[in-house]
C-alpha cells in the first residue's frame, strides 16, 4: 500500500532525523527510555536483596554496648551521728555474640528469601515481554493509522475528482443534479474522515513517545506482499501445553505458591524452641579514690521454648495455611488464563493469515471493480454513485488489509508471550519484515 501521504504528515509531527526508524531501534529506545521498564528494573534491584535479607537469620550477630554514669551516694544509719558520702563515676562496655544454631523459622526466611529473588527475576521478566508487546502494539498502531490516513486521503482525491467530473456532465446536462449533490456528500464524509485519521495518527504517535521518551522518527513499513509464516510447531495443543507450564506468569505463579508453603511452615516453627551460642565480654569501672575494674568474658548455650503466647501462633498458623489455599487456586487460574492466551493466539494468527489472503483477494476484485465502473461511467451505463461506492470499498478494503497484517504479527509476539519464549529475536524477526 501507498503511504507516501501518511509519512508526509508524520514528518510534520517529528523534528528529528529524516531516516526511517525501525521496529528494533525503537524496542532499544523503550528499553533505555520506558518508565514502566524502569520501575520494573528498580524493582528487580530491590528484590536481589530478600535472598540477603533471609541469609542474615542464619548469621552470627554482634553487639556492642557502653555506659557511663555519675553516682552521688549518701548513706545515713539509724542511731549513728556519722554519714557516709561518696561521689564517683562509673562506666563499661559490653560486646555480644549471638549465633543461632537452631531457629528453624530463620532457616524458612532464607529459603524464602531465595524464592522471592526468583520471584522478583520472573517478574522483570513478565516486564520486559510485556514491553515487547507494548512497542510491537505502539509501532504497528502508528503505521495502521498511517495507512487508513493513506486511504482515506486517496479517498478524498477520487471523490473530488469525481464532484469535478459529475459538475463539467452537469452542465454539459449528462447527468442530473443528484449526481453532483451524492459527489459532494461524498467528498465532504472523506474529508471529514481525513480528519479523524489524521488526528488517530497524531494520538499513536504520542502513545509510542510516550513508551521511547521523545518524538518519534517517521517510522518503516511492512514491506508490500510480505509472506507471513505459519507458527512452528503448527499445533495449537503443543502451544497449550507449552503455556500451561512455561508461561512466566505461571512460573511466577508456581514461585508465590512455594513461598506460601514455606509461611505455613514458618508458622509453625513458632512453637518450636531456638538454641544459639552467646559470647560475651564485658568490663566495668568504678572510678573513686581507689578504682575498680570489673571484666567478665562468658561463653554458652541458650534454649527458649515457647509455652504460650496467647493462641497467636495457632492463629497465624492457620491464617498462612488458608492463604496457601488461595496461592493453588491462583496457581490454576495462571494455568488457565495462559492456556486461554495461548488459543486465543494461535486463532489470531492462523485466522489473520487467512484474513489477509481474502483481503488481497479482495483488494484486486475491489480495484477491478472501481476501473470497470470508472469506465462505465464514462460510456453512460454506469452512474456517479457506482463509483463512488466503489472507490469507498476499495479504501475500507485496503485500511481492513493493512489492520489484519499488523493484528496477525502482533498475535505471533502474544502467542510466543503466552508460552513464555517471547524475546528480542521475535523482534528482529518481525523487524525483517519492513522496508529496508
Amino acid at each position: 500500500m501507498k503511504r507516501a501521504m501518511a509519512i508526509c504528515v508524520a514528518g510534520l509531527l517529528t523534528t528529528g532525523s529524516a531516516a526511517a526508524a525501525d521496529l528494533m531501534q525503537v524496542y532499544r529506545d523503550a528499553l533505555a527510555n520506558d518508565a514502566r521498564y524502569a520501575a520494573a528494573r528498580a524493582e528487580l534491584e530491590a528484590g536481589q536483596e530478600k535472598v540477603v535479607q533471609g541469609r542474615a537469620g542464619l548469621l552470627p550477630q554482634i553487639g556492642l554496648g557502653a555506659n557511663t554514669t555519675w553516682n552521688d551516694v549518701e548513706l545515713r544509719s539509724r542511731g549513728v551521728p556519722s554519714t557516709l558520702e561518696d561521689s564517683y563515676n562509673s562506666n563499661g562496655y559490653s560486646l555480644q555474640l549471638v549465633q543461632p544454631l537452631f531457629r528453624w523459622q530463620n532457616w524458612v526466611e532464607y529459603k524464602q528469601g531465595e524464592l522471592r529473588t526468583a520471584l522478583a527475576g520472573a517478574q522483570f521478566e513478565l516486564a520486559r515481554e510485556d514491553l515487547v508487546l507494548r512497542v510491537a502494539e505502539a509501532y504497528f498502531a502508528v503505521l495502521n493509522a498511517e495507512d487508513a490516513l493513506a486511504a482515506v486521503s486517496q479517498l478524498r482525491t477520487a471523490a473530488s475528482e469525481q464532484l469535478e467530473l459529475a459538475r463539467t456532465s452537469f452542465e454539459v446536462g449528462t447527468v442530473t443534479i443528484t449526481d453532483v449533490h451524492e459527489a459532494q456528500s461524498r467528498h465532504d464524509l472523506a474529508s471529514a474522515q481525513e480528519i479523524a485519521a489524521q488526528n488517530q495518527l497524531e494520538v499513536a504517535r504520542h502513545a509510542l513517545a510516550q513508551l521511547i521518551g521523545r518524538e518519534p522518527e517517521p517510522l518503516a513499513g511492512l514491506r508490500e506482499g510480505v509472506a507471513l509464516q505459519r507458527p512452528q510447531p503448527d499445533d495449537i495443543a503443543a502451544w497449550v501445553a507449552a503455556a500451561e507450564k512455561g508461561s512466566l506468569g505461571v512460573q511466577a505463579q508456581e514461585l508465590v505458591r512455594e513461598i506460601a508453603i514455606r509461611d505455613v511452615e514458618r508458622a509453625r516453627a513458632g512453637h518450636l524452641p531456638t538454641v544459639d551460642v552467646v559470647a560475651s565480654h564485658g568490663v566495668n569501672n568504678r572510678l573513686q579514690l581507689s578504682s575498680d575494674r570489673n571484666e567478665v568474658t562468658s561463653i554458652g548455650l541458650e534454649m527458649n521454648m515457647p509455652l504460650y503466647a496467647g493462641g497467636r501462633v495457632s492463629s497465624v498458623s492457620r491464617e498462612a495455611a488458608a492463604l496457601r489455599m488461595r496461592a493453588d487456586a491462583d496457581l490454576e487460574d495462571a494455568r488457565r488464563s495462559a492456556a486461554l492466551a495461548a488459543r486465543q493466539s494461535w486463532l489470531g494468527v492462523t485466522s489473520g493469515m487467512a484474513q489477509v489472503r481474502a483481503l488481497e483477494a479482495a483488494r484486486l476484485s475491489s480495484t477491478s471493480a472501481l476501473d470497470a465502473n470508472k469506465l462505465g461511467y464514462e460510456v453512460g451505463v454506469r452512474i456517479n454513485i457506482d463509483v463512488l461506492n466503489a472507490q469507498t470499498q476499495l479504501a475500507d478494503t485496503l485500511q481492513q488489509l493493512a489492520s489484519a497484517r499488523y493484528e496477525t504479527l502482533l498475535a505471533q509476539l502474544r502467542l510466543k508471550a503466552a508460552a513464555g519464549t517471547l524475546g528480542e529475536e521475535d523482534v528482529a524477526a518481525i523487524n525483517a519484515l519492513l522496508e529496508p
